[in-house]
């Protein structure tokens, strides 16, 4: 008999879509979102940019969006998200588990009381990890805290290793964690850079090499590193050329630094994602130098769905899952940007067609079907568990 499960989200978004829709798949899935956002409100989450998604995320699974009575809504604060009308949607959904993406908003909450009084198992997803955790008076307040907070949680459903130490770090037994990794749609990546691939999109007819970063250009992304270490690399030779998709603060200081280092860049500005694809098909290496603040980096997902390698600084979330160094890519320690640089020379150097290969075994792990297939392994062993009380 398929499962009844809903799914709370703070509002529709592009790396959740193919993980919904496989689920669907699988189960009898209802999704909620708390909030509707508009081309501003991605613009004020830190895009740089107001825009709308160019790609389809709505179809293939059954959604209601709630109504947030927040004073201000938005998904940027805790009180931005206020739906009290889960508590009646979870009460009458008959659901055999509810899923949360976290507790950083205010409608979570009410989602988890809801379920404990209409006695539903709740799980949560995040990706936190605790490279990013805070020292001093918050950290042993987070340390007193979060113990009981997870607590509130039947099972947790882990993206990644680092995730599964934080949860552990915090007293969750393994028996309440699930593996449900990270992912982005890697099939419609896949074809839209073979595409690419097969229609000449390639890298610069000159023989230079192309090395990408792609993401919102602030400050704990480290965009700066990446014109710094091909600044290196330039000076000691090597052919390169950087291509910045993306759009943020550091603009301007990136086109100073690339200037002052002869670093030949093309800024691309904010690419939706129907022409990511392409973007990744005709370049080398993607590196992102990030602070811990990256909790993941769905980028590296993204490019590896399209056969290309990453570099990633050892602060982001995704490196012990994504990154085999020789293999998959390479780490290079945060701030260090001769070691970013070398880290880029050595994948470059290697075989184009065995970092392929890798990258496709890589993916079919970090894949919305394992995802999925992760949630349900979990609301199982909740209804095995309900079943003996």
């Amino acid at each position: 008999m398929r499962q009844r499960i809903g799914f709370l989200v703070s509002h529709p978004i592009q790396y959740y879509a193919p993980f919904l829709r496989e689920l669907a798949a699988r189960c009898d899935l209802t999704v909620f979102f708390a909030h509707r956002q508009d081309a501003a409100g991605q613009g004020r989450a830190g895009y740089g940019v107001a825009f709308d998604w160019d790609v389809d995320l709505l179809s293939g699974y059954e959604s209601r969006f709630l109504t947030n009575v927040a004073r201000v809504p938005s998904t940027q604060s805790f009180a931005g998200c206020n739906t009290p009308e889960i508590a009646d949607r979870i009460s009458e959904g008959r659901f055999d588990a509810f899923v949360v993406p976290g507790w950083s908003l205010r409608s979570y909450w009410q989602a988890v009381r809801a379920c404990r009084r209409a006695r539903v198992p709740v799980m949560v997803r995040g990706d936190s990890q605790l490279a990013g955790r805070r020292g001093g008076a918050v950290g042993r307040v987070k340390g007193a805290v979060f113990p009981h907070l997870l607590k509130q949680f039947d099972a947790c459903l882990y993206v990644g290793q680092r995730n599964r130490e934080y949860l552990e770090h915090y007293g969750v037994p393994a028996g309440r964690l699930f593996f449900s990794p990270h992912c982005v749609d890697n099939d419609a990546f896949k074809r839209g850079s073979d595409a690419a691939r097969g229609a000449g999109v390639q890298g610069e007819p000159s023989g230079r090499r192309r090395v990408l970063f792609v993401g919102r250009l602030v400050e704990s992304k480290r965009p700066l590193d990446v014109v710094q270490a091909v600044s290196r690399l330039v000076s000691a030779g090597m052919p390169l050329e950087l291509v910045v998709a993306g759009a943020g603060e550091l603009s301007g200081r990136m086109e100073e630094a690339a200037r002052a280092g002869g670093v030949d860049v093309r800024f691309l500005g904010f690419v939706n994602q129907s022409r990511l694809p392409s973007v990744y098909a005709s370049s080398d290496v993607v590196v992102l130098p990030s602070t811990a603040v990256e909790t993941w980096g769905l980028v590296v997902n993204e490019a590896m769905a399209c056969g290309v390698p990453a570099v990633v600084s050892d602060a982001v979330g995704c490196g012990p899952d994504l990154i085999e160094p020789g293999v998959t890519g390479a780490v290079a320690p945060l701030d260090d940007v001769p070691a970013l640089a070398t880290a880029i020379a050595s994948v470059l150097a290697l075989d184009t067609d065995r970092v392929r290969r890798a990258l496709v075994a890589r993916m079919e792990l970090y894949s919305p079907a394992r995802a999925a297939e992760g949630l349900l392994e979990a609301a199982h062993a909740l209804a095995s568990a309900n079943r003996l009380r």
